[in-house]
């Protein structure tokens, strides 16, 4: 496994829409398996492809350690409830906003087996749903925001949560 370069919000490939993954093949099990070792070494909770420099409909979520979530071509097709939290990104370093994002999320999506399968979250498993799923189709958090916070409020934990 190769951990991969994670790009910041000036690189413009952030803002593009990832194109879907037509074969899971040897390449697609490295990336995800690349991508995994990436998020967990950056200390993150979600990764999307695009943020390595590859535009495929590719995600790794693990906000419990040791329950890895790998989605291809994933699409939210249920969301019910609402939560205002902190959220923050690899590819925003030192950065942190307010969001308001579903309470629970439902996606689809493709396993590295091949198989559809469906997924439901609630809490920060919504908000990484949602937040990596928009970086898929070129959506950053601040786009989303309520309120970008200041490194005062960052530093001192003002508003709610964690950072995804």
């Amino acid at each position: 496994m190769a951990r991969l370069k994670i790009r910041t919000e000036k690189d413009p490939i952030l803002r593009k829409i990832s194109r879907p993954v037509e074969e899971i093949n040897t390449r697609i099990l490295t990336l995800l398996d690349d991508m995994a070792e990436t998020m967990r070494r950056a200390e993150g909770v979600g990764l999307a492809a695009v943020q390595v420099g590859v535009l495929r409909r590719v995600v790794v979520i693990e906000t419990e350690p040791g329950q890895l979530i790998e989605l291809i071509n994933p699409v939210i097709v249920a969301s019910s409830g609402m939560q205002r939290t902190r959220e923050g990104c690899l590819s925003l370093p030192g950065k942190c906003g307010i969001t308001e994002r579903p309470m629970q999320v439902t996606v689809e999506a493709t396993g590295r087996d091949g198989k559809r399968f469906r997924i439901s979250g609630t809490g920060l498993l919504a908000k990484a749903f949602c937040h990596e799923i928009d970086h898929l189709d070129g959506i950053l958090y601040p786009d989303v925001a309520k309120k970008m916070l200041t490194p005062a409020e960052i530093k001192n934990g003002s508003e709610d949560e964690d950072a995804s």
